[in-house]
């Protein structure tokens, strides 16, 4: 399984699944993360948290442990 943790600087993936729970899935929906979607990486933090995301023509920084429910391919 690749999460969106795993991608490298420059890279695109396609969302295939959230996992996560309640509250915690509901948030990443939110921010219009959800299957079937296109995310570009553009940056991470020199420790790996956060992860700096494109999602529908918007920028938007997400927690490693976010990030990790982001089933993606």
């Amino acid at each position: 399984m690749n999460t969106l943790r795993d991608k490298k600087i420059g890279e695109s993936a396609k969302v295939v699944k959230l996992h996560g729970e309640g509250a915690v899935k509901r948030r990443i929906m939110d921010m219009g993360i959800t299957k079937g979607v296109e995310v570009y990486i553009r940056k991470v933090a020199p420790l790996g948290d956060p992860i700096e995301v494109t999602v529908r023509g918007y920028e938007l920084s997400l927690r490693k442990a976010d990030a990790e429910m982001i089933e993606v391919e």
